[in-house]
């Protein structure tokens, strides 16, 4: 199957909270992409889902602002995908459309805590060899970073919007 992507529009909410849903099979993580589009760190553009051959949206990617240390960057919230559509390519165009609009805005780096066997494919390695760390514990090889740019990392601690709880 091949997915074309697109940014999220103001009428694709119901269906990306229905991808989300369907993917984790939990309202929490529904409620998150829902909390973060009312967040400050929202930035209009930087949400894309991937749409079927007829037009059915199918997956999700949302990049929302984060801090490490002071300094500004992104963070990957969690990419979702309709279960019949994963291993199609749908999280991966979604993933790599979200990163191309992020570099095209002049954004520099991304963090992202996540499957330490999906996410390298798109070019993140383990932050804590960059001195990146959490305030929470979590396994060390689920913390990624991404230099979208020739920029070395910045080290600290990441700070996320309000709605990570972290």
């Amino acid at each position: 199957m091949s997915c074309t992507t697109r940014p999220e529009g103001p009428g694709d909410a119901s269906a990306v909270r229905r991808v989300v849903l369907a993917a984790f099979g939990s309202p929490g993580e529904a409620d998150l992409v829902d909390a973060l589009r009312s967040d400050p760190a929202w930035i209009d553009g930087l949400s894309v889902v991937a749409e079927s051959p007829d037009g059915e949206i199918v997956g999700h990617a949302l990049l929302t602002r984060c801090h490490v240390g002071e300094v500004p960057a992104l963070c990957l919230a969690p990419c979702s995908v309709l279960p019949a559509h994963q291993r199609s390519g749908a999280g991966s165009a979604a993933i790599r459309a979200v990163l191309a609009d992020a570099r095209n805005r002049g954004e520099r780096f991304v963090i992202v805590l996540g499957h330490p066997d999906y996410y390298p494919r798109f070019g993140f390695g383990r932050a804590s060899a960059h001195g990146i760390r959490l305030s929470a514990e979590v396994p060390d090889e689920a913390l990624m970073a991404l230099s979208l740019t020739d920029d070395p990392l910045p080290a600290g601690v990441v700070r996320y919007a309000t709605p990570f709880g972290i």
